[in-house]
């Protein structure tokens, strides 16, 4: 825990549960997302106002990344990627307010989705290749396949740890030294260090995303 006070923690230790806060901060950030969608889609209206066009931007902008990405076969993965997106982004952001903890911070959470990403690549090849989508693990070169093949596991295995490390580090990091200034200086530091945190938390997020993208989309793809 990095925060000093977690209004969340107190109230598990009220009730008596002890689940983890990255657990109890997750459930939060689920019901901030259901509240946002809730707001933007109870009045839809032709020429969108306030959450509407805040979340349509939202929706729009992950939208066309995925085409750009992943052209048009990428539009059916859409729900999940933008799923990860959203969910990734509130986590972050949710650490700049005092008490909250970004989930993101919590090896655990991004591991699981990590996983996810690593699962459904695979699960997408196979249903879009076959049995052909082992082609992807053997190289253009059949002499050299057993070693290839060797070389493209390893790589897959390490793309979860790389997406679960590279979450966790910048998003852990940034509470540690966001705690340190604030306990150092108080009053005029960390406004700075929080505007560096939202940067840090759209980067970050854009970062899991693209490479979520690029992972199914290279599944997609027809082995060479």
């Amino acid at each position: 825990m990095v925060h000093p006070f977690l209004i969340l923690h107190w109230l598990e230790q009220q009730i008596h549960t002890h689940l983890g806060d990255h657990v109890t901060h997750m459930w939060f950030v689920m019901l901030v997302l259901i509240l946002l969608a809730f707001l933007a889609s109870r009045c839809i209206k032709e020429v969108p106002t306030g959450m509407q066009n805040l979340m349509e931007a939202a929706i729009t902008g992950i939208e066309n990344l995925i085409e750009e990405t992943m052209g048009p076969k990428g539009k059916a993965y859409f729900p999940m990627l933008a799923t990860f997106a959203l969910f990734i982004l509130v986590s972050n952001l949710i650490g700049l307010i005092p008490g909250l903890y970004p989930p993101t911070a919590n090896l655990n959470t991004n591991a699981a989705l990590a996983l996810t990403v690593f699962a459904m690549t695979h699960i997408v090849g196979f249903k879009e290749h076959g049995v052909s989508y082992l082609k992807h693990f053997m190289g253009p070169i059949l002499a050299l396949a057993p070693l290839i093949f060797v070389i493209e596991i390893i790589g897959h295995l390490a793309r979860p740890l790389s997406l679960s490390l590279r979450l966790f580090g910048n998003m852990y990091g940034h509470e540690i030294v966001l705690m340190i200034f604030i306990a150092l200086v108080p009053i005029l530091m960390p406004v700075p260090m929080m505007l560096m945190g939202v940067l840090v938390a759209f980067i970050q997020t854009f970062v899991f995303t693209l490479l979520a993208m690029i992972y199914i989309a290279g599944a997609l793809e027809e082995a060479h």
